[in-house]
């Protein structure tokens, strides 16, 4: 099936939309339950070929969560063990603390959230990691769901005292859809917390997904001492680092050690530490990574980002458990393996300003097969055009370093010239290949934006153009009305107040905006005839007709139902609720 489902609402929008690209061939990007051809090693003799040593030691993950709970937090505390970073920032900090690495955007340092994933790269032991730290807030869904696209695996961060939360929900649907691996983590046990039998219930009873802990912990608040690492039965008792941001200090002991319930200092903890244990290993059952592979059951991990507590232990098990990068099915139901003998990847990303001094654009490409080397070319698959990939670069939050070459797995950002766009496939070879294209989904907020002073025009003009570029707002106007008053479309109400903040910040250009009472997109399939018969016949009365960027017809209703009604009685139309880059020949 490679037609999007038509979906009604928000939350299905959020999800099928993202995994109907692909539609039954969920588990094809494991090679899972799927019939399909395979282009891998054999299949190209192509100096491109990416060394299997590289390959295998790749690992990326994306850290999902609600927002405030601690997903930041952990991105920096993941750095820091992997020594990336000195010193670990904190969201909310004080004057001696540094700022974020990976909320590098002012408005994200200001408001203390994230507003736009970012990739953060480190090699650790033997491994070369691949962060996408993603916006926990639901305004910039989108952007998460685009992460999601370019991952392998995700850590699911839950608040011990909250446990499942609306946008956890979400977020743990579209991973179980899209058969991601999940690892899951319970963070902030240093505050009150609930019953971690609780919490297990939850995910269990709520998604059908099997719980295997594999940190337990010792206490929660203020009594939390550590946790129980079930896989070598090693109690880590925590000492809080004198410095916030540094390493926290542990000790290491057997559970049966004699001296561990003296070292607890808790004879009630100490008892329901083993108890637990005894009740733990009789409860459940073993590690299943075939099971994990396919979102079935998840690695579960309790502990603290704040204080570090349980922050390396992820860091080890997830080296040890998590998947080397997996192949991507194309368009044409092909699995591309990652041993695939030509480079192949798709942009799942763009940002502009990166650099503010340079206004610079850039593509976000996670490379699915084979190898990028310097100056070498590609195809587009889109526009069919052949670019020159004269320089690419490894990305670290906002810091960038040039690479000469890099493989699967990795994502690296290419300077974008204005003809790469979200969801774009770039190859070598005279294979043409096409990977699925990665939707934008139905707005639900619309506001005409304009800038009050004119000689402002061509500076708001250009910050506008790279803004919508990123795919955080989509831009619509009036048909055939190329200079006509622009109108703003977004999932919520923030990602305007990001565009006006960007734009004073970046460009230095005021801007004002007027609400529409709409609160819908869908776009018509069906075309501009179907349009014109369905307006004809007054069946668009208090419905507003624009087009999109590729003058595409777009409706905006004001309610669910009017849509609704619409697509059933006035099927000629084919409304969609979600929208992706048509091909150039289109």
């Amino acid at each position: 099936m490679k037609s999007l489902l038509i979906i009604t609402s928000l939350l299905a929008i959020t999800v099928d939309a993202f995994t109907a690209t692909t539609g039954s061939k969920t588990f094809a990007r494991r090679s899972v339950g799927v019939q399909a051809s395979t282009l891998s090693s054999e299949s190209s003799s192509s100096t491109y070929q990416a060394p299997l040593s590289e390959i295998t030691k790749r690992r990326n993950l994306a850290i999902i969560s609600h927002p405030d709970s601690g997903k930041t937090t952990m991105t920096e505390k993941l750095l820091l063990y992997g020594g990336a970073l000195q010193q670990a920032g904190a969201v909310r900090h004080k004057a001696e603390q540094r700022a974020t690495q990976s909320d590098f955007l002012a408005m994200e340092q200001e408001r203390g959230i994230s507003i736009s994933s970012t990739v953060l790269n480190f090699d650790y032991q033997d491994y070369t990691i691949r962060l996408l730290d993603t916006p926990g807030h639901q305004d910039f869904s989108e952007d998460t769901y685009r992460a999601l696209a370019a991952t392998d695996q995700a850590l699911m961060l839950m608040d011990a005292a909250k446990g499942l939360e609306p946008q956890t929900r979400k977020l743990f649907e579209v991973c179980q859809l899209r058969s991601i691996p999940l690892f899951t983590f319970v963070n902030k046990m240093d505050r009150p917390a609930l019953s971690p039998y609780d919490i297990m219930d939850q995910i269990e009873q709520e998604f059908g997904l099997e719980p295997h802990p594999i940190l337990w912990p010792i206490g929660d608040g203020d009594r939390f001492k550590g946790v129980l690492d079930r896989t070598t039965n090693t109690v880590h008792l925590y000492q809080k680092a004198e410095k916030r941001g540094a390493k926290a200090e542990a000790t290491e002991v057997a559970l049966d050690d004699e001296q561990l319930k003296d070292l607890i200092g808790d004879s009630e903890l100490y008892d329901k530490l083993m108890e637990d244990a005894e009740l733990l290993n009789e409860m459940i059952p073993p590690l299943d990574m075939e099971r994990v592979m396919i979102g079935k059951q998840s690695p579960l991990f309790f502990g603290s980002a704040m204080t570090n507590f349980g922050v390396q232990l992820f860091l080890d098990h997830f080296c040890r458990m998590g998947t080397e990068p997996l192949g991507r099915e194309t368009s044409k139901d092909i699995l591309i393996t990652p041993d695939y003998g030509e480079f192949t990847g798709f942009v799942f990303k763009t940002q502009a300003n990166l650099d503010p001094k340079h206004r610079d654009r850039l593509a976000y490409v996670r490379i699915v097969s084979g190898k990028y080397e310097k100056g070498m070319k590609v195809n587009h698959s889109r526009s069919k055009r052949q670019y020159n990939l004269a320089q690419a670069q490894a990305l670290f939050g906002s810091d960038r370093t040039s690479v000469d070459e890099a493989f699967p797995g990795d994502v690296i950002g290419i300077n974008n010239p204005g003809s790469f766009a979200i969801g774009d496939t770039l190859y070598s070879g005279n294979s043409p290949i096409a990977f699925p294209g990665i939707p934008s989904f139905s707005p639900e907020k619309f506001a005409y934006i304009r800038a009050p002073n004119p000689s402002d025009y061509k500076s708001f003009k250009k910050g506008i153009d790279q803004l919508l570029a990123e795919g955080a707002v989509q831009a619509l106007r009036q048909r055939n009305d190329e200079n006509g008053p622009l109108l703003l479309a977004a999932v919520g109400q923030l990602q305007f107040e990001v565009v006006q903040a960007r734009l004073l910040s970046e460009y230095k250009v005021d801007s004002k905006m007027e609400p529409l009472g709409y609160s819908l997109a869908r776009w018509v399939d069906g075309g501009w005839e179907a349009v014109e018969k369905a307006d004809k016949d007054g069946k668009l009365f208090g419905i507003m007709i624009v087009q999109d960027q590729w003058k595409r017809p777009v409706l905006l209703f004001r309610n669910d139902w009017k849509a609704a009604s619409l697509a059933e009685e006035e099927k000629y139309l084919q409304l969609k609720p979600w929208s992706a880059p048509p091909a150039m020949d289109d």
